[in-house]
């Protein structure tokens, strides 16, 4: 049973442990322009908050967050009954169609999935067993078609997602990283084959590692990983043999680039040492970098102001 209405924006509750992020970018700056221009087009699906008062978002979290940039009170929604595994499972299907998710992204909903649809098949399998207990012979369906017990909750998940089994379980890995390592894996610092092997460390061998990856400013390589992860489970992972693992040449870290040192002579003073000039290329080049992160902003800033 569903109903369709107008709702007060301060009455939606973004969903619990949402794994997906709304950014505010380019993308969420056009969809306000629509919005603006012609309004919620979409309703948003939600159902009743099942922890206070209001809706719980299940579907349409960039919307909401559009409309409300757009000044907008009301948005219309769709209010459906749901518990909270179908809950999860709805909120996680009308998201992964989008391009360009995050490995994060991808992971926890991953993983809530999973988990939903095991809670779902308990629940259908034991209505199976108490229905056996009066019928039999009964051969009662769930409501994907599906045979109790026909399809493991893991290779349905993978069937509908597209991917293999050991792919979904790889991106589940990926949750068990400590947020910054997880964070260098969505900004493409760390390869995706590196993060999974990282994930079976230790939390506080993860922290140790982050140090030094961003004291030393690198990153393992797969086979360091592996090596990491090995030493983790023997035990014998510690501060100093990440450091010895790490300090290791890796011909294939990072693309060189060459600089003529007499090119470059004149600009710096002549006490300086290789690593002093090292370190002020790499300051100036972070200040240019952030100056033109912060042209980009106030440039979208400007447009949407435009636009409104």
């Amino acid at each position: 049973m569903e109903t369709i209405k107008n709702v007060s924006i301060s009455e939606l509750h973004s969903f619990r442990n949402h794994p997906f992020k709304v950014e505010t970018n380019t993308e969420l700056c056009e969809l306000m322009r629509s919005i603006e221009k012609e309004d919620v087009l979409v309703p948003l699906l939600v159902r009743m908050n099942p922890y206070g008062d209001g809706y719980e978002v299940i579907s349409g979290h960039r919307r909401k967050e559009a409309a409300l940039w757009a000044g907008e009170t009301e948005v219309p929604v769709v209010i459906r009954e749901l518990d909270d595994d179908q809950a999860v499972v709805a909120m996680v299907d009308s998201n992964l169609h989008r391009e360009n998710l995050k490995p994060s992204e991808k992971a926890f909903a991953y993983r809530m999935k999973l988990e939903a649809m095991k809670h779902q098949g308990k629940k259908v399998l034991a209505d199976d067993i108490t229905l056996a207990q009066v019928e039999p012979r009964s051969t009662k369906k769930n409501p994907g078609g599906l045979v109790s017990g026909a399809m493991r909750s893991n290779e349905l998940l993978a069937k509908q997602a597209g991917e293999s089994e050991a792919q979904i379980k790889r991106y589940i890995r990926l949750t068990n990283l400590i947020p910054k390592i997880l964070n260098m894996v969505d900004e493409g610092k760390i390869a995706f084959t590196v993060a999974v092997e990282l994930s079976y460390l230790k939390e506080e061998e993860q922290y140790e590692l982050h140090a030094i990856m961003d004291l030393e400013q690198c990153t393992p390589s797969l086979s360091q990983a592996c090596r990491l992860k090995v030493m983790s489970q023997h035990g014998t992972l510690d501060m100093d043999a990440i450091c010895m693992v790490l300090e290791e040449e890796k011909p294939n870290q990072r693309e060189q680039i060459k600089l003529r040192a007499d090119a470059l002579a004149k600009y710096f003073p002549e006490d300086y040492t290789p690593k002093q000039k090292t370190d002020l290329i790499e300051q100036l080049l972070k200040e240019w970098y952030e100056k033109q992160e912060y042209s980009k902003q106030e440039s979208l800033g400007s447009s949407c102001s435009r636009a409104r």
